[in-house]
């Protein structure tokens, strides 16, 4: 009976010990390369601002106003995922899962959404699309009918 009850306990143990290795090598994978960690640190603030102004707009869609609260949730909370002994992925975790849940909202609400909410400078906007992989909001140039586009001409039918 004991050990029925214990191997049960391991078996669970060490699917959490899987899943929590999965998730690190995901983190890996998925963290900013270079300094962009850095300077995420630098618009660390108003990115704080960005994520509650966004959770608290009705106008954007549930999905995403529910994982924005469930990001400044996982942040309040005392625990890592990856304790800050662990070396450069210890004190970035944070930092990778607030650009994954970025760049989610960006792809989801449109980079218009981040940019009426961002509380800070252009610079540091640039830096969050930097950062989450993302462009900001552009008009594309409209395609000219008919006509060559090389040369103004008028397009000619095989």
């Amino acid at each position: 009976m004991w050990t029925d009850v214990l191997v049960a306990a391991a078996g669970a143990v060490g699917g959490l010990v899987v899943l929590w290795l999965i998730l690190v090598a995901f983190l890996a994978v998925a963290r900013p390369a270079g300094g962009l960690l850095g300077e995420m640190m630098r618009i660390l603030p108003d990115l704080l601002r960005l994520v509650t102004r966004l959770a608290r707009d009705p106008s954007l869609p549930r999905g995403v106003r529910v994982r924005l609260w469930l990001l400044l949730g996982y942040l309040a909370l005392p625990i890592d995922l990856i304790p800050d002994f662990v070396p450069v992925l210890g004190y970035a975790d944070d930092a990778i899962v607030v650009a994954i849940v970025l760049r989610s909202t960006i792809r989801r609400a449109g980079p218009d959404a981040i940019a009426r909410h961002w509380p800070g400078t252009p610079d540091g906007l640039a830096a969050v699309h930097r950062l989450t992989r993302t462009g900001p909001a552009q008009r594309l140039p409209r395609p000219r009918r008919g006509g060559d586009r090389r040369a103004g001409r008028p397009r000619r039918c095989p």
